[in-house]
């Protein structure tokens, strides 16, 4: 298990806060400036599950900003329950796609029907790109009760968060990422060393691209279609439509209902 990494209990100076003011003062008083704004929107918009990379390079600034991103995404309790391991060395880069290969197969014959569209997805770009990182949940979970008594699964949620910060800051730096699930966890646990009680959750290609897919790769090869914004907001409760609700502008008619196989 982990040292306790808590912080000795002590007094605090209350935290200073601004001199009062109406919510719509405050709001204008916050908010980035609208080129900001539109930054931000436009890399969630235009991230990308990526499969396709283009060799090259992440100078390794690029890449411990990356990381840096990734490490300020919230965690449940602040538990910051990721551990991120770079995977440089050609030999095990080629056992882990090996590991996401035997998977690969195991999840064609699950899925019956679609196998044979299943099989001619590409799944992963592992040895095409010029970093690959492993994502784990680390060990020691079984410490952090705050905000995780009733809902353990919470600490794979806030891996989640640190790996989409990740994702949006590839995307601004002109980088392709593609997060990969589909492996035996255990089996690339014994690859990576990881300890007792630390899960694999991600193996994350990352690096130049020759371009980002104008829409999500799995829509593309007519996999799944993204669901109207309007069939996952609710007012009050489940299924209630939201009247205020305006409609995504990229969004796109006759979606289908039909599960995915990836990250979008």
């Amino acid at each position: 298990m982990e040292n306790d990494d808590r912080v000795p209990e002590r007094a605090l100076p209350p935290m200073p806060m601004p001199e009062p003011t109406t919510p719509a003062d405050a709001t204008a008083r916050t908010a980035y400036g609208a080129a900001d704004r539109a930054a931000i929107y436009r890399a969630i918009r235009e991230r990308r599950d990526m499969r396709h990379f283009a060799g090259g390079q992440v100078a390794p600034e690029v890449l411990s900003r990356l990381l840096a991103a990734a490490h300020h995404a919230p965690s449940v309790g602040f538990m910051q329950p990721w551990r991120f391991i770079r995977v440089a060395d050609a030999a095990l880069r080629r056992r882990l796609q090996a590991a996401v290969e035997a998977e690969r197969q195991r999840t064609a014959d699950a899925l019956g029907q679609r196998r044979d569209a299943f099989m001619r997805l590409k799944v992963e770009g592992l040895c095409d790109a010029a970093e690959l990182l492993a994502v784990a949940l680390a060990d020691g979970r079984e410490a952090h009760v705050f905000g995780r008594r009733t809902l353990p699964q919470m600490d794979l949620a806030s891996v989640a968060c640190a790996i989409q910060n990740l994702w949006l800051a590839a995307r601004a730096e002109g980088l392709g990422m593609g997060w990969v699930s589909m492996f035996d966890p255990d089996a690339v646990g014994k690859l990576l060393g990881l300890p007792a009680g630390a899960q694999a959750v991600a193996l994350i290609s990352l690096g130049p691209v020759q371009g980002f897919y104008e829409e999500p790769m799995l829509q593309r090869e007519r996999w799944a279609r993204r669901a109207p914004l309007a069939s996952v907001v609710f007012e009050g409760t489940w299924g209630a439509p939201a009247p205020w609700l305006q409609a995504d502008p990229a969004e796109e008619d006759a979606p289908s209902q039909e599960e995915g196989a990836g990250h979008g």
